[in-house]
C-alpha cells in the first residue's frame, strides 16, 4: 500500500488529510530506518542490548537493573511467580531473580514495564487509556501465550510470552506517533485501518533495531495472517494466533471448542480437545503472570 492509496477519496477532509499525511510521513520514517519509541525508557533499551550480546552475565545486568528499583521489583515478582517458579524457590535479591528467569523472561519484563511507563508520559497524556488497553491486551496475551506453549509442546514458554508481550508493538508505535494526529485519532475506523495495513512491517523494524531473536521477528510478522495459513507445521505465530482466540473466549468456554474447530492454528498445536478445562485449570497462573508483569 503507498500513502497516495490508503484512504478512500469519500472520507471527511480533515481525516483524509491528517491519515494521508501521517501514512506518507512513516513511510518516510520506514524508508529511512528511523522507527524508535520516543521516551521509551533507557534503562530498558539497555537492558535489550546487553541481552542481545552473548559476553553478558548475570553481574553486569544486575548492575544495570539495580539503577531501576521499580523495574528490579517487578523482575523479582516475576522470577518469583508460580509459572516460573513451580518449586516455591524464595527469591529475595535482583541476582537471583536474573539466574533463575532466563533471558526471554527478562525480556518480556522489561518491555512491560516500558509500555507501562509510557502510559505515563505527559507526551501521551490523550491516548493513555488506549496505550493502558494496549498494555493490558498485551499481558493477557504473552501469559496466555506462556501457558498454551507448555501445554502443546515444540516451544519454548518464556520465548511464546515474549512473542505475546511485543506482538503489539507495532501498533504501540502507531498510536504513540498518531497522537500529534487527532484528527485521525478522533476516526477509530481509519486508524485501526493503517494499524492492520502498517503494524506489522513497524513491529519488524523495532524489534530489528532492538536486536530481538529471527524467532520472535518472524512469529510476529506471521501471527496476523496464521489462522489464514493452510500449512500443516505448527509455530510461533499459531503461539500467538492461538492465544488470541483463547483470550477472545475466557469468558465463554462453552463456545470455545466451537471456535477451535475452525481454527488453523490451534488444530496444528494439536490443542483439539479439553480447551475449556485447559482454562480453567490455568486461570489462576495466568493471573499471577499479569500480575507480576504489572508489578
Amino acid at each position: 500500500m503507498t500513502p497516495a492509496n490508503a484512504f478512500g477519496a469519500g472520507a471527511d477532509s480533515s481525516a483524509h488529510t491528517g491519515g494521508f499525511e501521517f501514512v506518507r510521513d512513516l513511510a518516510k520514517a520506514l524508508a529511512a530506518g528511523a522507527i524508535e519509541l520516543p521516551s521509551y525508557p533507557q534503562v530498558a533499551l539497555r537492558l535489550q542490548k546487553l541481552l542481545a550480546d552473548e559476553s553478558t552475565d548475570a553481574d553486569k545486568l544486575v548492575r544495570v537493573l539495580g539503577a531501576e528499583p521499580v523495574l528490579s521489583a517487578r523482575i523479582t515478582a516475576m522470577a518469583g511467580s508460580a509459572a516460573l517458579n513451580p518449586a516455591g524457590r524464595a527469591v529475595t535479591d535482583l541476582r537471583t531473580a536474573v539466574v533463575l528467569m532466563g533471558y526471554d523472561a527478562l525480556r518480556t519484563t522489561s518491555v512491560a514495564y516500558a509500555i507501562a511507563q509510557l502510559r505515563h508520559v505527559d507526551e501521551y497524556r490523550s491516548i493513555s487509556h488506549a496505550i493502558a488497553d494496549l498494555w493490558r491486551e498485551s499481558a493477557l496475551r504473552a501469559a496466555m501465550s506462556f501457558v498454551l506453549a507448555r501445554h502443546a509442546g515444540g516451544f519454548r514458554p518464556d520465548t511464546a510470552m515474549l512473542a505475546g508481550m511485543l506482538a503489539g508493538v507495532g501498533e504501540l508505535y502507531l498510536l504513540a506517533r498518531a497522537s500529534r494526529y487527532p484528527e485521525l485519532l478522533a476516526d477509530p475506523a481509519r486508524f485501526q485501518q493503517i494499524v492492520r495495513d502498517w503494524q506489522v512491517r513497524v513491529a519488524q523494524s523495532l524489534l530489528e533495531s532492538w536486536q530481538m531473536a529471527p524467532e520472535i521477528v518472524e512469529a510476529i510478522r506471521g501471527w496476523p495472517v496464521a489462522a489464514d495459513d493452510h500449512g500443516s507445521n505448527a509455530s510461533l505465530a499459531d503461539v500467538l494466533s492461538a492465544a488470541d482466540l483463547f483470550v477472545s473466549y475466557r469468558l465463554q468456554p462453552e463456545l470455545l471448542q466451537a471456535a477451535i474447530a475452525e481454527h488453523r492454528p490451534t488444530l496444528r498445536l494439536g490443542l483439539k480437545a479439553g480447551c475449556a478445562q485447559l482454562l480453567e485449570d490455568s486461570a489462576a497462573e495466568i493471573r499471577a503472570l499479569q500480575a507480576a508483569l504489572d508489578g
